[in-house]
This record gives C-alpha cells, sequence and structure tokens, in this order.
C-alpha cells in the first residue's frame, strides 16, 4: 500500500477527487484517508504544514501499513534553474534549519549519528529533473535563509520533506517526494508568486499523478 503523506487541503483534493475511499481514520492526530485510485490502494494522510506535522504524518502513514510513502506537492524554487509550473523529482533533502554546528563542527543540517547533512530519497523512474531540497519551518523571502540554502546545494525548499525523509530512513522504509514549482527566490514576493502561480502548479501535479503512483509500485 502507497502512503501519501499531504501537507495542504489544495494538495491533498488532487488525489481525494480521484480516490474511491472506503474509511477514514485519525491516526496519531491525522486524518488518513484509505481507498484506491488509479489502481493503486492507498493511505493518504492529511499533515498540515511543517516538519513536525510531516513527521507525525510519516508516522501515521507507518502505522496504517504503508510500505513506502510518497509526498507530492508545491514548493518554491531557488533559482533559474527551477521554473514555475514545473515538476521535479527530489533525490535528496537536508533540514536546513537543523543547526548542531557550534557543538558538533558538523555541517548544518547534519542530523545525529549521520556522517551527511542530505538524506538520500528513492527515485522511482519518472522523466522528471532531479533536484535537492531543503526543508525548514519557515516560509519568507529572507537573503540570509537564500545565502544558506544555495551553499548548502539545494534547489527546492519547503516544510515536509526532509522531516519524512528522517522518519522513513529510521523506519527503512522508502521515501519519493515530486515538487511542482509555485514560486522562485528573485523573481517577486514569494507571497504574492505562490498566490498567483498555486492553481498552475497544483494542475501539473494533478495532471501527473497516475504516472507518479504507477511509478510507485
Amino acid at each position: 500500500m502507497i502512503g501519501c503523506v499531504i501537507a495542504m487541503d489544495k494538495e491533498a483534493e488532487l488525489l481525494l477527487s480521484s480516490m474511491k475511499i472506503k474509511k477514514t481514520q485519525n491516526i496519531c492526530g491525522k486524518t488518513t484517508y484509505f481507498g484506491n485510485a488509479f489502481g493503486h490502494e492507498i493511505a493518504l494522510v492529511y499533515s498540515k504544514e511543517g516538519k513536525v506535522n510531516a513527521a507525525a504524518g510519516a508516522c501515521a502513514a507507518l502505522q496504517a501499513g504503508v510500505d513506502r510513502i510518497l509526498n507530492f506537492g508545491v514548493a518554491g524554487g531557488l533559482h533559474k534553474n527551477t521554473e514555475v509550473g514545473k515538476l521535479y523529482l527530489i533525490e535528496r533533502a537536508v533540514q536546513y534549519d537543523f543547526d548542531l554546528h557550534q557543538l558538533s563542527g558538523k555541517e548544518v543540517g547534519t542530523l545525529p549519528d549521520e556522517a551527511e547533512n542530505f538524506l538520500p530519497l528513492y527515485c522511482p523512474a519518472l522523466p522528471y529533473e532531479r533536484r535537492a531540497l531543503g526543508t525548514g519551518d519557515r516560509f519568507n523571502d529572507s537573503p540570509a535563509d537564500h545565502a544558506l540554502l544555495l551553499r548548502l546545494g539545494c534547489d527546492i525548499r519547503e516544510m515536509e520533506g526532509g522531516a519524512i525523509a528522517q522518519v522513513c530512513k529510521y523506519a527503512g522504509v522508502p521515501f519519493a517526494s515530486v515538487k511542482a514549482i509555485s514560486d522562485v527566490y528573485g523573481s517577486g514576493l514569494t507571497t504574492e508568486q505562490f498566490r498567483k502561480n498555486c492553481a498552475l502548479a497544483l494542475q501539473s501535479l494533478k495532471s501527473e499523478l497516475k504516472n507518479i503512483l504507477d511509478a510507485m509500485e
């Protein structure tokens, strides 16, 4: 069974609108929908935004009995090699707001017992360009955050993927993530871009959902 951990209601609705829902449960405080879509058995967890919510959502999916987890949604691009409305497959993720450097001397984002700050993701056979993801509990236009993300080697930023990757690594479960770009740093205020382009990004995801789910098998 595929577990889908989804942050926003608009993102979740992309799949829920195509699901034949069999039952709904509250697991780990998260609404979880069980059903079938495009010929696949799915447990969709509506996690809401942020790293802790995403981690709780991943735990809910695992408790529901999934054997792989998918996260899809909109995200922000960090440079000109990310395009509004385009889909990207995430190949690695880092939590850029996790910082023990002063204690450990390790690079920002390096989790306890990890040698590297980026965690690898499962990359199914999808024809999308691959990118590196920075996850943090901040939605802003901060030049300092942007500079840090670029220094770390991130292409895209959002608020969930890195946390789900951490839970899935602990659980030994494959985790894949596909992101549609709603805004690009330097092209205007992030909030204004997001509001303007969110529908376009969501439509890009909706048109590819069957292919994404098929690739998860």
